[in-house]
């Protein structure tokens, strides 16, 4: 006799960039292209203690955000 467990899996199919738009396609749940993402948990000290705060940038708009930056990011190859 044989018994089967139900499984339900969820794969990405698709990255949308929260700044620009952009749609970033996925293949077997990959992404196509590079996407900078994030989910951060603010702590005490903070005005926002306790939200969790998640987004995905599209390569474009995250070489835009390092560009504002005064002290520029630390990048190692």
């Amino acid at each position: 006799m044989r018994q089967y467990q139900l499984k339900e899996t969820k794969e990405i199919k698709k990255i949308i960039c929260n700044k620009c738009g952009k749609e970033i396609p996925a293949v077997d749940g990959e992404p196509r292209e590079g996407v900078f993402s994030v989910d951060y948990q603010w702590g005490y000290f903070s005005e926002k203690d306790g939200e969790r705060h998640s987004f995905d940038l599209c390569e474009a708009c995250y070489d835009e955000l390092l560009k504002s930056f005064c002290i520029p990011a630390e990048i190692k190859e």
